[in-house]
């Protein structure tokens, strides 16, 4: 190793010389102006707040739902114009010094970047970093394509000449023969022990909770009444609790010895995994039987236990709206609507039926049963009808309708209610599942409309109203 790192080192000061350190700076100011809402601010800002620039730098990031046949340059610049004229130069002619603009268009799948005069690149370096962003996007993953169009511009803007394609060129190729192999695996087993410390310090949370909760829920699984549809398929799942504890209990006894150096190797960190996996999994499923048990049996604490299997209801309920804000049909919308607001009172109803005993619980989970599937249904149409309104001929509405349903299918099963165990195969589909469905949908379409085009040319200009504007930037489709 010593050998490898002088190699490298003696071949870096031959070529840089006495080449001024290109020094890290963190942005100056982020600034998001979400107008399309398809980013995670408590994951972006985080993230770009921790991107290395070679010289202070404001990021922008704006996203907007627009068409696919908009000319994005000058959508960009009227928004500036008319909301953010600080991204734009004193004389209006230019972007501001010190700024670097991310721009997103999720509906009509186009990304763009502007640079201050002082960060300009090359148009073919602009292209790079958009197309750096083109696999993310095209999974409809926006708040981690804006990350990484953030990133790959932080890498070139600015960039040290001896950080160049050529020289890192030269440099990859000293790496590959003198070190590379040894660089991957050090690599890896670094990553291995940042995993690995993560899942033992999730699984000794879980495992303990477990642990300390352990006689209760043998409790509560011993007084679920078995007579109940619910019960007693709660307690089929159940049944492989004991097993999964010996389990996990020898893996604690196993991990609990690992240091830092273990969790550098692959098997191990496998089972550091496996421990916090079943850990988790063993803390939700005592959940389960706790609720499960207050629930049927009308014991203390039931009522928070009702709230809890209500919930994911109530919160795709709540999140309707935003839903009925995609393209689709009046019909699917107002039906949409109409079941939210019988679905809201009924959900206000279902407690007080229970307490006076007007219902079984039984009776209220089939009822909660029916209304989610309900939903799901609407759901879907609602998805089909913006699939319709979104494509423009029937072979695109079939590719469409046929990505929306995959993602539902693919959607992964997080939710472990009374419901969920007691029926495993049916897919409740949510208000986020919509969404993901429709970006898949759409993605698909677009990727269609792309393999039938020309590869398309990044634009540079800023239209008709534009005038003289002549600011760093361009935009491409993905």
């Amino acid at each position: 190793m010593r050998r490898i790192l002088a190699v490298l080192l003696l071949a870096l000061t031959a070529m840089t010389g006495t080449a001024t350190v290109a020094f890290a700076d963190k942005p100056v100011e982020i600034i998001v102006e979400d107008t399309a809402g398809v980013l995670d601010l408590n994951t972006l800002l985080p993230a770009v707040e921790d991107i290395d620039f070679y010289e202070p730098t404001t990021v922008a990031i704006y996203t907007r739902a627009g068409e696919y046949e908009d000319n994005f340059n000058e959508e960009v610049l009227k928004y500036a114009r008319a909301e953010r004229p600080d991204w734009i130069s004193a004389d209006g002619q230019k972007w501001a010094d010190g700024l670097y603009l991310f721009a997103l268009d999720p509906v009509g799948r186009q990304v763009g970047t502007y640079m201050g005069e002082d960060r300009k690149v090359s148009l073919g370096d602009r292209t790079k970093i958009q197309e750096s962003t083109y696999g993310l996007l095209r999974d409809a993953q926006w708040t981690d394509g804006a990350i990484k169009g953030i990133e790959s511009g932080a890498a070139i803007i600015n960039r040290p000449w001896y950080k160049s394609p050529a020289f890192v060129g030269f440099m990859t190729v000293v790496v590959l023969v003198t070190g590379a192999g040894t660089g991957a695996y050090l690599f890896i087993r670094n990553r291995n022990m940042r995993h690995g410390r993560e899942c033992l310090r999730w699984g000794d949370w879980a495992y303990a909770k477990v642990t300390a909760d352990l006689d209760v829920t043998e409790l509560n699984a011993n007084t679920i009444p078995a007579s109940s549809t619910y019960g007693a398929r709660v307690l089929e799942n159940h049944r492989t609790f004991a097993d999964s504890y010996r389990r996990v209990t020898e893996l604690a006894n196993i991990v609990s010895d690992f240091t830092d150096k273990d969790l550098k190797r692959g098997s191990n960190l496998k089972k550091a995994k496996e421990y916090a996996d079943l850990a988790t999994k063993l803390d939700g499923d005592d959940d389960l039987i706790a609720d499960t048990n207050a629930l049927l049996n009308r014991s203390s604490g039931w009522e928070k236990a009702w709230d809890r299997q209500v919930d994911p209801f109530r919160q795709d309920l709540n999140e309707v709206p935003s839903v009925l804000q995609q393209r689709g049909t009046q019909a699917t919308g107002n039906a949409l609507s109409d079941f939210r607001n019988q679905a809201m009172a009924r959900i206000e109803a279902w407690p007080a039926e229970l307490a006076e005993r007007k219902i079984t619980p039984e009776t209220a989970l089939d009822q909660l049963r029916g209304a989610r599937q309900q939903l799901s249904e609407l759901l879907r149409q609602h998805a089909y009808a913006a699939a319709e309104a979104y494509t423009s001929s029937a072979a695109e509405q079939r590719t469409m309708r046929r990505a929306i349903d995959e993602s539902f299918s693919r959607s992964p099963h997080r939710r472990r209610g009374i419901l969920d165990t007691s029926y495993p195969g049916t897919v409740f589909i949510s208000t986020g599942m919509f969404s993901q469905g429709y970006s898949a949908g759409t993605s698909r379409v677009q990727s269609d409309r792309r393999a039938a085009e020309a590869a398309s040319r990044p634009s540079t200009g800023y239209g008709s109203s534009g005038g003289s504007f002549s600011g760093s930037g361009s935009s491409s489709r993905f």
